[in-house]
């Protein structure tokens, strides 16, 4: 059996140390250790080194806007186990995340044998959840339009995702084509794709769509 690549996303350095140090004494020097603290970041690292097994992802840093995040990571890169990292423990969002792809969710307060057994269970192709929210998860409704979102979400190509995350932005198709170093008319074509496979009519609709995967972070909230 190879090394094992793994990309701890998180832009706390403290929490990305735990990861690192958890990482490492669950699988030792058999490790390829990737870090990145943005989404945008995130992202690059994954269309670089297109041999990362499995990805430790914050759900709130920079870039991210909550679920929006993980839904990115999986329409552009599939193949790619996720295990979400969250302060929010609400079961409610654990149950969205797991709809959403994820393989796992790893609240922050997890301590180090809790994140050395998420990463070995979730590289062994199971599911894994901390024993505090399993009840609790299951007995989680999924959200009525999540399962239908998640899929539609996962039909559009890698780069009709990126035009989507920049339609949310607000940004033009002038603008959107500058960026992604394509022609306006490439633009359009992807833009017409993306509101059939999200059954929308505009880009309003659609940035909707993504807005709609926003969460609060609670570690971040005011007092």
């Amino acid at each position: 059996m190879g090394a094992t690549s793994l990309l701890i996303a998180d832009d706390h350095p403290l929490f990305r140390a735990a990861l690192r140090q958890a990482a490492q004494d669950a699988l030792g020097s058999e490790l390829v250790l990737h870090e990145a603290g943005t989404l945008e970041a995130v992202l690059d690292v994954l269309d670089r080194s297109p041999d990362i097994d499995l990805v430790l992802l914050d759900l709130h840093m920079p870039g991210s806007h909550g679920l929006a995040g993980l839904a990115a990571v999986r329409a552009q890169h599939p193949g790619v186990a996720v295990v979400v990292v969250s302060a929010n423990e609400d079961p409610r969002v654990v149950r969205r995340a797991l709809d959403h792809g994820a393989a796992g969710y790893l609240p922050k307060s997890s301590g180090l044998d809790e994140l050395r057994e998420a990463i070995q269970t979730v590289l062994a192709c199971q599911q894994w959840l901390p024993a505090a929210l399993r009840t609790a998860v299951a007995g989680a409704a999924s959200a009525p339009d999540d399962a239908v979102l998640a899929a539609r979400l996962a039909s559009l190509s890698p780069q009709q995702f990126r035009v989507l995350t920049l339609v949310a932005e607000g940004l033009l198709n002038k603008q959107i084509a500058d960026r992604l170093q394509v022609q306006e008319r490439t633009v359009k074509a992807h833009l017409s794709a993306i509101f059939e496979r999200l059954g929308v009519r505009n880009r309003t609709q659609a940035g909707v769509v993504l807005r709609e995967l926003e969460l609060k972070d609670p570690s971040r909230q005011p007092v």
